[in-house]
């Protein structure tokens, strides 16, 4: 009965994995898309301050 249980659970779990490998980065490109990046150096811009690499971005 227990391994049945475990086997059960580790099925469950492969499931999730699966499904979730394939929603979660495009949750994740959303986010990204947002924020931005320098378009002087190409960091990823955090926050409506300016960039700490102190160059004026291109317009």
């Amino acid at each position: 009965m227990l391994i049945k249980i475990m086997t059960l659970f580790l099925i469950a779990m492969a499931v999730l994995a699966i499904f979730a490998k394939y929603w979660v980065p495009a949750a994740k490109r959303r986010v990204i898309r947002g924020r931005g990046r320098c378009s002087a150096c190409g960091r990823p811009r955090i926050g409506p301050g300016p960039c700490p690499c102190g160059k004026t971005p291109k317009s």
